[in-house]
């Protein structure tokens, strides 16, 4: 039975496992839920994701949730084209740079916590651009550190997987955002090798069904 990931064009978190798919060459059907009309808290949602969130990946007879999760999930049940690489250090780094942004970043960034400081404490759209901003650094400076210190070229190592998975959509929303770049040429230098490739072209928000843009 093909999977179905349930997710959202421009959310960081679907965006990771439509990369992961992509690369492991799985297929798959992409089912659209409208974040901004709250389709995820609705119950025919909700009954079969009780964290109301996206992605969720219909797979095995089984819904499931948590992206980060779900990575592991798709390279310990489908192993070839493996995300992570097999030597043990290499894949705690993989790890420790993908878990950074996925912990640090995701929830103090995430719709609801940017809709409550707006809706809840009258906070411009300048301010929550600057709230955004100042978290990015906060770990993205240090992370484009660790980079310098592993040498990394194109990739973190010799192909894109599960540290690109979750870097690409975060460095996606830090551009809506105004995040420049100028001073991390290891992450810029990751990002346009990926995005060069079909497998990340495929995964891209502007190319899902649900964006507006592409529909227009």
């Amino acid at each position: 039975m093909t999977m179905k990931l349930h997710g959202y064009y421009r959310s960081s978190t679907s965006y990771r496992l439509r990369i992961a798919l992509e690369l492991k060459g799985l297929d798959y059907e992409y089912v659209p839920v409208n974040l901004l009309a709250s389709e995820q808290k609705g119950e025919a949602f909700s009954s079969r994701n009780p964290f109301a969130t996206v992605p969720m990946l219909e797979a095995d007879g089984r819904d499931r949730a948590q992206s980060m999760a779900m990575l592991e999930w798709l390279d310990e049940a489908y192993p070839d084209k493996p995300l992570l690489p097999e030597d043990v250090e290499q894949r705690f780094a993989a790890r420790e740079l993908a878990y950074a942004i996925a912990t640090e970043l995701h929830a103090p960034l995430n719709l609801p916590v940017l809709k409550y400081l707006s809706n809840e404490y009258g906070k411009s759209q300048d301010e929550v651009g600057d709230w955004y901003r100042y978290w990015l650094a906060k770990t993205l400076d240090p992370l484009e550190k660790r980079l310098e210190q592993l040498d990394s070229r194109d990739f973190l190592f010799d192909a894109p997987g599960f540290f690109e998975a979750v870097l690409l959509p975060q460095v996606y929303n830090a551009r809506r955002f105004d995040f420049h770049f100028s001073d991390k040429p290891r992450i810029e230098r990751i990002e346009a090798a990926c995005l060069a490739l079909p497998a990340f072209r495929r995964a891209h928000p502007d190319n899902q069904p649900d964006n507006p843009e592409k529909s227009s």
